[in-house]
């Protein structure tokens, strides 16, 4: 079957398999016709490049509607709670951001990034620390009372999940951790080629 591909509004086509790794585009820009277009080309789809698509859609827009909804109630702004997030999960994953690693992740200027890392200080999101490895080098941490807020808003949404997979098998949680580690390395994989253009 030859690519079917859909074009986004001022910017390239892209394949269907193209979307199906990289983010979810939003749907803010794209005309009813590329709409239907896109859903005609995932009916011609194998059922596993189905499921690939359908968990990138699913999952990316469940969480953006969930995180509109942190931003709004914490008056943030969505690249503030993306960086919310970032340094959340480098810091837990023991490898804390510089300001300048926060930057490439989030494809933001110098000036842009500190005015967004300075707003998260000053809003009781982030604190600066001195890396313990190396003195000269300043990292970030979400502060306590960007801890507490994170907490108190996703521990329910952790509640829901635990319930959710409750019933399920491990060997069904083993098999879904081992589809979402790699449509992650996919992603991150799509993303490092198309940082390079």
């Amino acid at each position: 079957m030859a690519p079917v591909s859909l074009k986004l509004k001022g910017k390239r086509r892209r394949t269907v398999r193209e979307l199906a790794v990289g983010a979810p585009p939003s749907t803010a820009g794209v005309d009813r016709a590329a709409v239907m277009d896109l859903a005609a080309a995932l009916a011609k789809l194998d059922t596993r490049d189905r499921a690939i698509i359908g968990l990138r859609y699913i999952g990316g827009l469940e969480s953006d509607e969930i995180g509109r909804h942190f931003a709004a109630q914490h008056d943030v702004a969505a690249n503030d709670f993306r960086a919310l997030l970032h340094v959340m999960v480098a810091e837990t994953s023991g490898s804390p951001l510089t300001a300048g690693e926060l930057r490439t992740r989030m494809g933001m200027s110098g000036a842009a990034i500190t005015y967004l890392v300075e707003r998260m200080i000053i809003s009781g999101h982030f604190r600066r620390e001195s890396d313990p490895s190396d003195r000269r080098k300043v990292i970030l941490r979400v502060a306590d009372d960007g801890i507490a807020v994170a907490r108190g808003f996703f521990t329910p949404l952790a509640e829901h999940n635990r319930r959710a997979m409750a019933a399920l098998p491990t060997d069904d949680l083993a098999a879904a951790h081992r589809t979402f580690t790699a449509i992650i390395d996919a992603m991150r994989a799509f993303r490092s080629e198309i940082d390079r253009q």
